[in-house]
């Protein structure tokens, strides 16, 4: 988590308030010795913007357990 003062947050609230809003990590702003916590209400999903890749694995990750592995080590 992220900790700033107040008036860093005073001078960049509206980025501070999006990358907030975009991770969904939140940011703790102290003032005065004393703390508060900026947080998004609904979680975010960090899956929404990931890119497709078609050669990427498709299945159950566990198959790739029984697949036979072949391999040489040519040590001297």
């Amino acid at each position: 988590m992220k900790t700033i003062t107040a008036t860093e947050l005073r001078s960049d609230i509206y980025n501070l308030l999006e990358e907030v809003l975009a991770t969904g990590i939140p940011l703790e702003v102290t003032k005065g010795g004393r703390k508060l916590r900026i947080a998004p209400v609904e979680p975010v999903d960090k899956f929404a913007d990931m890119e497709f890749r078609p050669d990427v694995i498709n299945g159950d990750p566990g198959d790739l357990v029984h697949i036979e592995w072949e391999y040489s080590l040519d040590l001297p």
